[in-house]
């Protein structure tokens, strides 16, 4: 089925942003497949089809504009319902530093670690459903190499880094080797403009210059092929080809579906370049649409599992943190 069949079989539309628990208000017990009537076949449910995968949501953000510990409190039970309406077993929040001091990302320790310290707060809160990923600046070495013990003590499972440095910056190869030790993924994002006429602008237009793109992606991977490395939200916006194309021979960098774009064939596109092994579901807090390009790729049963829940939990198995 084509993501145009998709959405007109099931009524979805861009109103899936919105938090609404009218739209998929449903006993996940009713929902049964339609017997077939006249001789035409049974018509598409997607709330069963949708259920039948349980899932991992290896990207995914608390309030990242609020440092106010009730209000995440109150955004982390919005989390919560989604997760229960999706079949999503574990939630891997996290909290990079996206507040901008005259335009750059704040970078200080004191901003990473009360960024961390919210994520622990929630995970207390709801240790069965919320695992967290630290988040850091290498820049601040020592500080950083202190505060992932602290979060990996904790129970924290990944790192998940903003842009205040690329990836492929030689501050990072210290933690690159802690993480390789930990058996931990570290999540970076990642953007890729899109060209004109074939041509890939080359980020000179308003975009940070410390922002990760895939080429860092490579040069780090090829540095430390024994570590792991997650490529942000192919669905974020941005030259999404160009990204898989990119990455295809890193075979240690996974990339992550969320985002709330859903250009037709994102996922079959992602799939032949990749394999399905290094898939990974991601909302990006874009339920709706993070699950419905899935659902509507031409991926079989086996590539769907691997996606959704059985490639990132096979990640977390390294280290010893796997969802049972």
């Amino acid at each position: 089925m084509d993501r145009r069949k998709f959405f007109a079989s099931t009524g979805l539309s861009a109103a899936g942003l919105l938090v609404s628990k009218s739209l998929f208000g449903f006993d996940p017990q009713s929902s049964r497949a339609q017997p077939a009537v006249n001789g035409q076949p049974p018509k598409y449910d997607i709330v069963r089809e949708m259920l039948k995968y349980p899932k991992i949501d290896a990207h995914v953000h608390c309030d990242l504009g609020n440092g106010n510990l009730e209000a995440q409190k109150k955004f982390a039970e919005i989390l919560l319902d989604y997760a229960e309406r999706f079949n999503i077993r574990k939630l891997v929040l996290s909290k990079p530093v996206t507040r901008l001091i005259k335009g750059i990302p704040d970078a200080s320790p004191e901003a990473f670690i009360e960024h961390n310290n919210i994520i622990l707060g929630l995970m207390k809160l709801h240790p069965d459903r919320i695992t967290g990923s630290f988040t850091f600046n290498p820049i601040h070495l020592k500080a950083s190499l202190e505060e992932i013990k602290r979060c990996v003590d904790q129970g924290m499972v990944g790192a998940k880094t903003y842009y205040q440095t690329k990836i492929s910056d030689p501050s990072f190869y210290p933690i690159v080797e802690k993480m390789i030790d930990l058996k931990m993924i570290i999540h970076t994002h990642a953007e890729t403009q899109l060209g004109v006429g074939g041509y890939r602008m080359k980020y000179n237009g308003n975009k940070p210059k410390n922002v990760s793109i895939p080429e860092d992606f490579v040069a780090i991977a090829a540095r430390y092929p024994e570590a792991m490395f997650q490529h942000a939200h192919i669905g974020g916006g941005g030259d999404w080809e160009y990204m898989c194309k990119a990455l295809k021979n890193s075979p240690n960098v996974y990339v992550d579906t969320s985002g709330s774009n859903n250009e037709e064939h994102m996922i079959d596109f992602a799939l032949e370049q990749l394999g399905e092994d290094r898939l990974l579901f991601g909302s990006d807090n874009c339920y709706y649409q993070s699950v419905g390009k899935v659902l509507a790729s031409n991926l079989t049963e086996v590539q769907r599992k691997k996606l959704f829940f059985d490639n990132f939990n096979n990640i977390l198995k390294k280290g010893g943190n796997h969802v049972d």
